[in-house]
């Protein structure tokens, strides 16, 4: 199913540099099915993947940093032009009520991630990674969409 899942994005697409804005009806018909496979939770045995995983040190690490705010808060992980490469990775915490309508909202074991459609589309199946290292510690990003990535990790490049 995520074969098919990412055979159909690829189709949509497949003409579109970069530096294309998406038409409407590509963006609406990505959403949904994003959103679809987006629902998933974290993976059991057998299960499909979400959109965006997290290892269990990303997670340990993000629960306390969002605990130390005392918030109700989701984590906010997009693309935006610019770095080494071309594309780099954003990722902020926000209140939950601010999430748009066409977010993709992504539960990963009780902590909830959500993603605008445009940024999905580069980053689906990337797993989000934490080390406590003193050097090249940090958050660090397994982008499988990636075709090329900086020496920093935060900024890659992909064809579409």
């Amino acid at each position: 199913m995520r074969i098919l899942f990412l055979f159909s994005l690829i189709i949509i697409c497949s003409s579109y540099p970069i530096t294309h804005e998406f038409d409407s009806w590509s963006v609406s018909l990505a959403v949904l099915m994003v959103q679809h496979f987006s629902k998933l939770a974290a993976p059991a045995s057998g299960a499909v993947a979400p959109a965006i995983s997290l290892t269990d040190n990303a997670l340990k690490h993000l629960n306390k940093m969002r605990s130390e705010r005392n918030e109700e808060l989701c984590l906010r992980i997009g693309v935006k032009q610019g770095g080494c490469s071309g594309m780099s990775y954003t990722m902020d915490f926000e209140d939950k009520a601010n999430t748009r309508p066409d977010d993709s909202i992504i539960e990963y074991n009780g902590f909830v991630i959500v993603c605008d459609p445009k940024s999905l589309l580069f980053i689906f199946g990337m797993q989000l990674d934490y080390s406590d290292a003193l050097i090249g510690g940090g958050f660090s990003f397994k982008n499988p969409n990636a075709t090329q990535t900086c020496g920093c990790g935060k900024s890659f490049a992909a064809e579409m």
